[in-house]
């Protein structure tokens, strides 16, 4: 099964093409030979489309960042995100570099942005819901939304040193 015709005889890829209708083929400059491509078929019912689409991109306003309310939740909201692990990658998403900012306001609202390996990665639709049900779950938040952002790009170096020890970087 393939897109190539390969039981074709060599030397038919290179003999002229046959004039079709009524051409003159008396003419004065030197004969050239037309090489055709071989027949390709289309391609078969059964395949995908392609890469699932990248999720939504709501953003939401920028919260004002409680310092106080920051101190006290952020780091149990990254322990809980460090639970989150990229079915692909045996890293978890923060290791990962993927969540680019965690706020938190007075009222313990969290606004969290991150981002994906690539808009076609096959958990675009269920990873930022699942980052905000987590954040969600903490103790002492009362509300949190994800914005989903392609810029800046992730890349690599974005992972953290752990993330690179863990899968044989560094």
């Amino acid at each position: 099964m393939g897109i190539f015709k390969l039981d074709m005889p060599l030397d038919s890829d290179l003999r002229p093409a046959e004039p079709e209708g009524d051409v003159d083929v008396r003419s004065t400059e030197p004969s050239q030979g037309v090489m055709e491509p071989p027949r390709m078929e289309s391609p078969s019912p059964t395949m995908t489309s392609g890469p699932p689409p990248p999720p939504p991109t709501t953003t939401h306003d920028p919260i004002e960042s409680d310092p106080l309310k920051t101190l006290e939740l952020k780091p149990k909201l990254i322990e809980a995100l460090s639970t989150i692990y990229d079915p692909e990658i045996p890293v978890n998403i923060y290791e990962l570099g993927l969540i680019y900012d965690v706020d938190v306001n007075a009222e313990a609202l969290v606004g969290i942005r991150m981002t994906l390996t690539s808009p076609g990665c096959p958990e675009a639709q269920t990873l930022p819901a699942k980052v905000k049900d987590t954040a969600k779950a903490v103790p002492g938040v009362s509300d949190a939304w994800v914005d989903v952002v392609w810029e800046p790009q992730w890349e690599m170096s974005k992972m953290s040193d752990a993330a690179k020890l863990q899968l044989g970087l560094l």
